[in-house]
């Protein structure tokens, strides 16, 4: 049996991987988002709001339960939040929280429970952070975001470090940028954000326009091209555009 820990499930990229992780006949799928919009009979949902720290260890320490029959363990963090696009000096203090606590503090939490509770497992067990292109370079008014996915990628090559150092060679750690997708972050960046706010609008107008975004699905195709083919992919940092 395969088994996905999946947060954001509810929409957009997490929604796309829920959905093909159940396209394979031996797979449960076991999503943590605010709101549920997938069922299954191989689909369990666990409601939480994973901005909020407090609730996080409790919810996944009730769901990472010893799975004796697991041939393949994954979590992918997913969940993440852009926060305010704006420049420094008119960001609001509880969106720089919110930011760093949705990309960076709960995938921490997770990726800690998560390789506590399936240290000795002997599965195939393999943690993805969804990353972001923008953590390799800075983007006006996106600062929160460039800085928390540059957060999350060194969180990732941390973990697969220490792991390494454990002899723990049947547990990978990927932080993986999903490249530019057509999700409902996208849309709030064309029709919610000024140009003064965010230089690069513009652009990001012009990839609904032109067809360029990729689709959902798509994307999550490649996600589980790399899950299926772990031995191809021996860097933590990875593109699914290079795959």
């Amino acid at each position: 049996m395969q088994y996905y820990f999946i947060t954001g499930t509810s929409r957009g990229i997490g929604q796309a991987l829920a959905k093909q992780a159940l396209l394979e006949e031996s797979a449960k799928v076991i999503g943590f988002s605010r709101k549920q919009s997938i069922e299954h009979q191989r689909y369990t949902h666990h409601f939480v709001d994973l901005s909020d720290v407090s609730t996080i260890g409790k919810v996944i320490d009730k769901t990472l339960v010893d799975l004796p029959d697991a041939e393949r363990i994954v979590l992918i963090n997913n969940a993440g939040t852009l926060g305010d696009v704006k420049y420094f000096g008119s960001i609001a203090d509880a969106s720089i929280d919110q930011i760093f606590t949705l990309n960076v503090t709960a995938p921490a939490i997770l990726m800690n429970h998560f390789i506590r509770a399936y240290r000795s497992s002997s599965a195939e067990r393999i943690i993805i952070n969804v990353s972001s292109g923008v953590s390799e370079y800075p983007v006006d008014g996106w600062s929160g975001y460039c800085a928390s996915k540059a957060a999350l990628n060194m969180l990732s090559e941390v973990a697969a470090l220490e792991l390494e150092k454990q002899n723990m060679a049947n547990f990978r750690v990927y932080a993986v940028a999903p490249g530019i997708v057509d999700t409902e972050m996208q849309t709030s960046i064309r029709e919610k954000t000024r140009e003064q706010d965010f230089s690069r609008l513009q652009k990001f107008k012009d990839y609904k326009e032109s067809g360029a975004l990729e689709n959902p699905a798509q994307t999550a195709e490649k996600y589980f091209y790399l899950i299926n083919h772990p031995e191809q992919f021996t860097d933590v940092r990875q593109d699914v555009r290079e795959f």
